[in-house]
């Protein structure tokens, strides 16, 4: 049986990196992208395409270029993501544009290069990384959430529109892991004299020590894993520590007002 194609967009460092790197070693056929594949020469887990999700053109490119070499294209993950932190009021309005061109427009760009091959094919999967932070709208992180909560809905509807092309969507929603978002991650100003000054530099360095106490990215590729192996896989599947998933449970269950006051306790604010 032919190995089946991968397509992991950020595949350069962090969960990108540790899905291909896992999917190779069960012997897919893994291509991911980076927006400049030359600056990580010596990378050799798997072949770095050119591709950046806010440019059309080089998805167009890249897509092209690997049925171009495997005549077909089976999985295709939306793994390219930035984080954003800040008050709502004063982050600046070119960075809210920006975080949704990449987490939720450029996944749209992606899924609309593949799903004409993944049809004529009968069949393809496609997973989207979205966020247990997309479950709710975080303090301080509040575009991020929405971002990533707008890519979770849209794959919902999506799978409705596709499910009679053997096309199947889904999301894969982590928590806090040790990866390098937080380096890459913008963080708006804490201002001098903002009325938000000692809360929002309380709630960073929070953040901060939870991507650093995260868990193993490897859980992750391990989930992406199982995900492929399922012929009809749950729409929505969260990774992360029991309490992280957990939350998610308990957003179901509570009333919102005391949903929100285990947040504010738990970022203390």
């Amino acid at each position: 049986m032919d190995k089946k194609v991968v397509l992991i967009t950020g595949g350069s460092s962090g969960l990108g990196k540790a899905i291909g790197t896992y999917l190779t070693s069960k012997n897919f056929k893994v291509y991911g992208t980076a927006r400049n594949p030359k600056n990580y020469q010596g990378f050799d887990a798997f072949e770095l395409l050119p591709l950046d999700v806010k440019i059309p053109e080089t998805i167009t490119k890249a897509v092209a270029e690997v049925i171009s070499k495997e005549g077909r294209l089976d999985i295709l993950i939306n793994n390219a993501g930035v984080g954003i932190t800040g008050p709502i009021e004063e982050t600046p309005h070119e960075e809210i544009l920006n975080v949704f061109d990449i987490n939720f427009h450029g996944p749209i760009h992606v899924i609309k290069a593949v799903l004409p091959q993944m049809r004529e094919q009968g069949e393809g999967k496609v997973i989207n990384i979205t966020s247990i932070a997309g479950y709710m709208g975080l303090p301080f992180r509040g575009y991020y959430s929405a971002s990533k909560g707008a890519l979770g809905v849209i794959t919902e509807a999506l799978r409705m529109e596709v499910k009679d092309f053997g096309i199947s969507i889904t999301n894969l929603a982590p928590g806090d892991f040790a990866t390098n978002i937080a380096a890459g991650r913008y963080h708006a100003p804490v201002m001098d004299g903002s009325p938000y000054e000692a809360v929002y530099q309380k709630s960073l360095d929070l953040m901060n020590e939870h991507v650093d106490a995260g868990g193993d990215p490897i859980q992750v590729a391990e989930k992406v894993y199982a995900i492929i192996q399922k012929q009809n896989p749950k729409i929505h599947n969260p990774v992360g520590e029991f309490m992280q998933k957990f939350s998610l449970f308990l957003k179901k269950v509570l009333p919102d007002k005391i949903y929100e006051r285990l947040l504010l306790n738990h970022y203390k604010l």
